[in-house]
Order: structure tokens, then C-alpha cells, then sequence
């Protein structure tokens, strides 16, 4: 069976981290001195959060690294009981061969209040035989007495370079070939998420070996750039009636979900050849739609009073 291409590349050592060069420079001092404080790792999913944490546990604990290392997704089980049984179980053993253990917690911001609250106290209990790492999307989630006992690292999300330059050494290894079209099509939907990127890439990769923007947008059920333009510019010039043809292709044609295509609108606002204020009121109106899409309304009403409301704007910009 074909081996999930995101763990088959997961960096095993700290400098194969591509795109937190900062970070990775904090990690590797952490791991030659060997004096790891509790670690807080915070930003957007697939920047490279849980490859850190698993590198600088193998950068410490060697080829046995495993033994002294427990990996838990608090999304899975966000409530007190993990805390006071997985998490205190494993903490209050004895490391192997080390000083201390590593507990990797991966979107901790998942865990309840009383769950943070139990936490925080098994983090000054076993100190000295324990050290957590936290991993969160957003660190304002995490009670302060826990971030009070952290190191902070803010991942930030990766540049087009560093996209591009792990994408094409996971092509060179798979022996694909990627077109020029073909890589600004894998950097606009990884928008910064190398797991994103390289889901996309094995994704299209199954379709053949060279890799153009078609198999991109396709295999991911994104839509064209170009297309979001053009319908975004018919409902500025005020043709609602063809502006929701286009709609409606797009939602057949893609299979798209109305938040997808929302947050595609939102992107592409910001390429519109139009005065700034202008582009604040268009994104004004898209983050109330998408907020009544969330809270549960209609997303092909919604999308089409967003297109009625460009055409209504556009009679004043165009």
C-alpha cells in the first residue's frame, strides 16, 4: 500500500524544517544543551508544528525516542478525564535512559476549561520527569497560568519559496514532473499549509506523472483563479443574471461546498483592480455572509445575495 506522502516526508531532523528557520535554530540549541523548558507551539495547521515537535524529541532521545514519547490529539478527547488518566498516567512514570519524557499535545486549544485547568496542575507536579509541548491554532484559547509555564514559538505560515522548494523535492523523490502552471496551482491552494500542498500533490500524482494546474484544481475541487475573477468582475458590472449562471456552474461542476467558495471570493477580492475602500466594503459583505453560512443559512441563497450586492456596489466603482 502506498505510504501517506505527509508522514512518508515528515522532516526527521530539525534542519529538514523547512520555512521556520528562526525556530528551528531555538530547537536545535534546546536539543544540544539537552535543557528543555515546557514548549507552546502556535499558528496555522501545516506549518510545521508537529514535525518540530517530533524531530526535536528524536534530536534528544536518539533512535529509542519513542520510549519516552506520547503523542495525544486533544480534539479526540478534549474533556478532564484524559488529562487525569492518559496524561497523568504517562507522566508520573519513570523516564527511560533520560531525564525526562516528552508529552506532545497536539491542538491543546481543543481542551475545556477544566481540562486546561487539570492540566496545569500536572505540569508543575511532574516537572521533573516531564516535559509538555503544546501545540495550538490559537494560543489565546490556552488559559494564561499554562502559557506563563511555556516557551512561546509563533510558526508562521510558509512562503511560496519554501512551498515550492519541498514540493519539488517530493517530486524529484516520485519521479513526477511538475509544470510551471502546475506549481502556482499546488502554491495557490496550499496557501501556506505544506500538508495541504502535499496532499494535493499525491492526490494529482495518482492521475500520472506530470503535474499541471488542471490535475491541481481537479484533484482538489478548487476552483481556477481566473474563474473567481470573472465572476466577481460580471457581478461588478452589474450582469447578475450571468454572474449566477456562473454561480451555479462553479457549484456543479466543482462539487464545492458554499464556505469553500466563500473563502475563495474572500481571497481574490484583494487582486481586484479597485480603490481601496471599495475592496473593504466587498469584504465587509463577504464576512457577513460567511457568518450566516456558519450559523446555518442557505449557502446557494447566500452566495447569490453576495453576487446581488456586488452588482449593487459595482454601480458605484465601475
Amino acid at each position: 500500500m502506498e505510504e501517506v506522502w505527509i508522514e512518508k516526508y515528515r522532516p526527521k531532523r530539525l534542519r529538514e524544517v523547512v520555512g521556520q528557520e528562526e525556530i528551528v535554530k531555538r530547537l536545535e540549541a534546546y536539543a544540544k544543551s539537552r535543557s528543555l523548558p515546557h514548549l507552546m507551539f502556535a499558528g496555522r495547521p501545516g506549518t510545521g508544528k508537529t514535525s518540530c515537535a517530533i524531530a526535536l524529541v528524536r534530536e534528544l532521545f536518539g533512535d529509542d525516542w519513542r520510549l519516552n514519547f506520547q503523542e495525544l490529539n486533544a480534539s479526540d478527547e478534549r474533556g478532564i478525564d484524559v488529562v487525569r488518566n492518559k496524561i497523568k498516567d504517562f507522566a508520573r512514570m519513570a523516564p527511560i535512559g533520560s531525564e525526562f519524557k516528552v508529552i506532545f499535545l497536539d491542538e491543546a486549544d481543543a481542551l475545556t476549561q477544566d481540562a486546561q485547568a487539570a492540566l496545569r496542575r500536572t505540569m508543575e507536579m511532574y516537572t521533573r520527569t516531564c516535559r509538555f509541548i503544546l501545540s495550538c491554532n490559537y494560543s489565546s484559547k490556552i488559559i494564561e497560568p499554562i502559557q506563563s509555564r511555556c516557551a512561546m514559538f509563533s510558526f508562521r505560515p510558509l512562503r511560496p519559496e519554501d512551498v515550492e522548494k519541498y514540493l519539488h523535492h517530493i517530486a524529484k523523490a516520485e519521479g513526477l514532473d511538475i509544470t510551471g502552471d502546475g506549481m502556482e496551482a499546488l502554491i495557490y491552494v496550499a496557501s501556506g499549509d505544506m500538508r495541504r500542498g502535499v496532499n494535493a500533490l499525491q492526490v494529482a500524482a495518482a492521475m500520472g506523472t506530470k503535474i499541471d494546474d488542471e490535475a491541481i484544481y481537479k484533484s482538489t475541487q478548487t476552483v481556477k483563479p481566473e474563474q473567481i475573477q470573472t465572476l466577481i468582475n460580471t457581478a461588478l458590472k452589474g450582469d447578475f443574471t450571468r454572474s449566477r449562471k456562473l454561480l451555479e456552474d462553479l457549484l456543479i461542476d466543482y462539487g464545492l461546498a458554499g464556505e469553500d467558495l466563500i473563502k475563495q471570493i474572500h481571497k481574490n477580492i484583494f487582486d481586484l483592480q479597485i480603490k481601496e475602500r471599495d475592496k473593504v466594503r466587498l469584504v465587509d459583505r463577504v464576512g457577513e455572509v460567511e457568518f450566516r453560512m456558519v450559523e446555518g443559512a442557505n449557502p446557494r441563497v447566500q452566495l447569490e445575495s453576495l453576487l446581488a450586492h456586488f452588482a449593487i456596489i459595482g454601480e458605484e466603482i465601475i
